[in-house]
């Protein structure tokens, strides 16, 4: 009798598995990094971080729930476990469905890093978007309440993707298009606040097998461009910035009104994706600089990914200049 009752059980468990939509995606990588600095008190030669990202999403109908668990920062500088810094934190968890043709997510969830801003990940946010003829029309708030609103309106007019969200203090604007195989971006964040808007424009295309592409970030005098993308890592927290003196002017982050200017050209070269990258920072007397990035990347059998990325950094800044051999091994599941 016991015995039924436990193969009843183990059958009933197994069928709920069977039935359940769930599925677990994730990535990691591993870094060696080797900083030859003006001044080496701010970095850590030959230094060993990892990264961890691991998503479990679970579905039903049209209903899906979403909950990622990321470890960034973890950080072997030395030979002890106990010196390792970071840790595995539950980052998003987020629900999305549909009621009555209305799209919704409710949870927490980080928005992304674009040309112009850092992301920002904010606790209880709502997000909600239907279609209008025409229009995409879209509604987002948070636990900050009003200060948090933001109304979107979006469509496609004549090959040109549009959009336009207002926000508590200011607006984001949106456009781009493709003509000729010229691929065009607009991105705006105008500011209620005097002379705080910033402006992205980049242009894109692929020349005989070369791919080219062009943009530029513009601030006003009292606006700072951040953020992490092909222009660079300027993400960092006003503690990091505040820290940062003549004698230890790293990590890098940009003040208000400097405007960023960067190319890349991209091609595969005997099973390698070969980028070069010249970012320029200027508009601001003496904090201009200078990057000049190499990055190789090439796929292994094993599944993972090997990338070589050598960056040169020539600064205006006071002992920040810099050479970076950055060696990575990834892999995506």
């Amino acid at each position: 009798m016991k015995k039924q009752i436990v193969a009843a059980a183990v059958a009933a468990t197994m069928s709920a598995v069977a039935l359940a939509d769930i599925s677990i995606t994730g990535a990691a990588k591993v870094n060696y990094t080797n900083v030859d600095a003006d001044t080496n008190t701010t970095t850590t030669t030959n230094r060993f971080t990892q990264e961890m990202d691991l998503k479990v999403k679970g579905k039903k109908g049209d209903t899906e729930v979403v909950i990622n668990f990321g470890g960034d920062g973890l950080d072997n500088t030395a030979s002890t476990s106990s010196a390792q810094s970071g840790s595995m934190n539950v980052e998003d968890v987020y629900l999305t469905s549909n009621v009555m043709g209305v799209s919704v997510k409710a949870g927490t969830w980080d928005n992304g890093n674009n040309e112009l801003r850092a992301s920002a990940r904010n606790n209880g946010k709502l997000q909600a978007g239907t279609s209008v003829g025409p229009l995409k029309l879209g509604f987002l708030t948070s636990s900050n309440g009003a200060t948090s609103e933001e109304f979107t309106v979006g469509t496609d007019l004549a090959g040109v993707a549009l959009s336009y969200t207002k926000k508590a203090a200011g607006e984001t604007v949106k456009a781009s298009t493709s003509v000729g195989g010229v691929n065009v971006k607009y991105l705006g964040l105008p500011a209620d606040a005097a002379n705080k808007d910033r402006t992205y424009v980049e242009i894109s295309t692929d020349l005989g097998g070369v791919g080219l592409k062009v943009g530029s970030a513009k601030a006003e005098s009292a606006a700072t461009l951040e953020g992490d993308t092909w222009l660079g890592d300027f993400e960092h927290t006003s503690a990091t910035k505040a820290s940062r003196t003549a004698a230890n002017p790293l990590p890098m982050f940009l003040d208000a009104g400097q405007d960023i200017m960067g190319i890349e050209l991209s091609t595969s070269l005997a099973g390698n994706k070969v980028a070069f990258r010249n970012v320029s920072v200027d508009d601001v007397a003496g904090k201009d600089m200078d990057i000049n990035k190499l990055i190789v990347t090439r796929p292994l059998a094993s599944g993972a990914t090997f990338e070589l990325t050598y960056t040169e950094l020539d600064s205006d800044r006071t002992n920040a200049d810099s050479s970076t051999l950055d060696l990575e091994l990834a892999v995506s599941f």
